[in-house]
């Protein structure tokens, strides 16, 4: 009998690690046992990511190191996004590739694993079907799956994939197709599973969550979806929202926020940018007006309410006046988290045919600018928290001290509170704030 060892890396973003957790689940029921060490395993899967430039680079670089370390008998098979995006193109950037599965297809692996193996060949094997059966359409796998990631007593959520909508620099639709919505009662299940097995922090993702339940004929669908989440799964201390599209935050969105103690007061609404023009050019909503009273709004109804977006620096076209205008709305709003990138040229998207590229100098120039600007946004907005108290949901210790996070801070991209003292990850603590830093904050536990 065939050895069954396998080596899973994940690149890229979280949900890239929810659909890497689901090809686990996948062949550990086929048989196929984990490893950690890739000269352990009969098979080597690296879930790629292709977003952008430096993403690509990252997952040409491993499975590279991965294909000069392949052992007589192993297989290398490239995953994920990239692997859609450039199918034959990418075993040309790899010798030593022998299989490309695209993202689509997540679903398949067991099988495509097995085709991999059956035979050796002189040329990989592809498998990267055109449409989008990711989720939505109940394939096999997702009937024998949690389409989630789970990170102690954290939790990703994944209920929808793919994107409808037209942004110039975004090659998502390239990648994943449109949207498809995940039906609203395996969301359900999953949640409530997640809840027997202890989580406490589940966290919604998609390519867009306010386009949820759209292609399924359901009108506000995240609203109603949430207010589902906070009946069907009480034991959920907090539910956050990320990656929210301007101009589809309802005022049924706002309400469902504010009145259901569950859903934490924190939304993640990348803007990219806060000039009209540039905005035209990058195919987003380039109301600002829009954004200003919709954060009103909700800043009102929630007065605790915290913010993060992202924006592009460097966009082709995008003049010094242009940065100007973003800085100062950055000023002007008080965002408390905010990411700032520079524009990546991405092939087969439209802002590639875009005149008036911006040197690379320029765009770095604009974004340390902007971070030096936030930065002390950020730090006024954390010292605003001195003296008050804040739960926390600690996930480890070090040296007498822990650490954790707040409402106001999402896995991995947010800040952190570090405590006094060792307290067990996992646990919801109580703490009073002493100090801000310009990302993090400083406590001690509330008597």
């Amino acid at each position: 009998m065939a050895k069954k060892r396998y080596y899973l890396l994940s690149l890229g973003c979280s949900k890239n690690t929810v659909d890497s957790d689901s090809i686990a689940q996948l062949l550990d029921a086929s048989g196929y046992h984990s490893v950690r060490a890739p000269e352990k395993a009969d098979v080597l899967i690296v879930n790629t990511c292709g977003f952008i430039g430096p993403a690509r680079e990252e997952s040409i670089r491993t499975l590279r190191e991965l294909a000069d370390g392949k052992r007589r008998g192993q297989q290398l098979i490239a995953a994920g996004c990239l692997s859609q995006l450039w199918g034959p193109k990418l075993a040309e950037e790899v010798p030593g590739l022998d299989g490309v599965i695209g993202t689509r297809r997540w679903m398949d692996i067991v099988e495509f694993i097995e085709r991999v193996r059956g035979r050796p060949r002189p040329e990989p094997v592809y498998h990267l079907p055109g449409d989008a059966l990711t989720v939505g359409d109940d394939p096999a796998g997702e009937r024998t799956v949690l389409r989630t990631a789970v990170q102690g007593v954290s939790a990703y959520l994944k209920i929808a994939d793919g994107c409808r909508r037209p942004c110039a620099f975004c090659s998502i639709p390239n990648i994943k197709g449109t949207m498809k919505s995940r039906p609203p009662q395996a969301i359900l299940a999953e949640a409530q599973a997640l809840a027997a097995r202890g989580v406490r922090e589940l966290i919604l993702i998609a390519q867009d969550l306010t386009d949820y339940g759209h292609d399924i004929g359901l009108k506000d669908g995240l609203s109603t979806l949430l207010r589902d989440l906070c009946t069907h799964a009480p034991q959920i201390d907090w539910i956050r929202l990320m990656y929210a599209y301007p101009g589809a935050v309802t005022d049924r969105l706002i309400e469902t926020m504010a009145t259901h103690p569950q859903i934490c007061h924190y939304l993640d609404i990348p803007l990219q940018h806060a000039h009209p023009d540039t905005l035209r050019r990058m195919r987003r909503p380039a109301n600002i007006d829009w954004v200003y009273r919709t954060i009103g709004k909700m800043r009102t109804a929630m007065p605790d309410l915290c913010v993060r977006t992202t924006f592009i620096v460097g966009f082709p076209g995008e003049t010094e006046a242009e940065f100007q205008t973003l800085m100062e709305f950055v000023e002007e709003m008080q965002f408390d988290r905010v990411g700032v990138f520079t524009y990546s040229f991405e092939p087969g998207t439209p802002s590639a045919l875009l005149a008036g590229q911006v040197d690379e100098e320029t765009k770095e120039a604009r974004r340390d600018a902007l971070m030096r600007r936030q930065q002390r946004i950020s730090l006024m907005r954390n010292q605003q928290f001195v003296g008050r108290t804040l739960t926390a949901l600690v996930e480890g210790y070090d040296n007498h001290l822990s650490f954790g996070r707040t409402y106001r801070d999402a896995p991995e991209v947010d800040g952190l509170v570090l405590i006094e003292g060792e307290i067990p990850a996992g646990r919801m603590t109580t703490v009073k704030i002493t100090g801000a830093l310009e990302y993090d904050l400083t406590g001690v536990v509330a008597l």
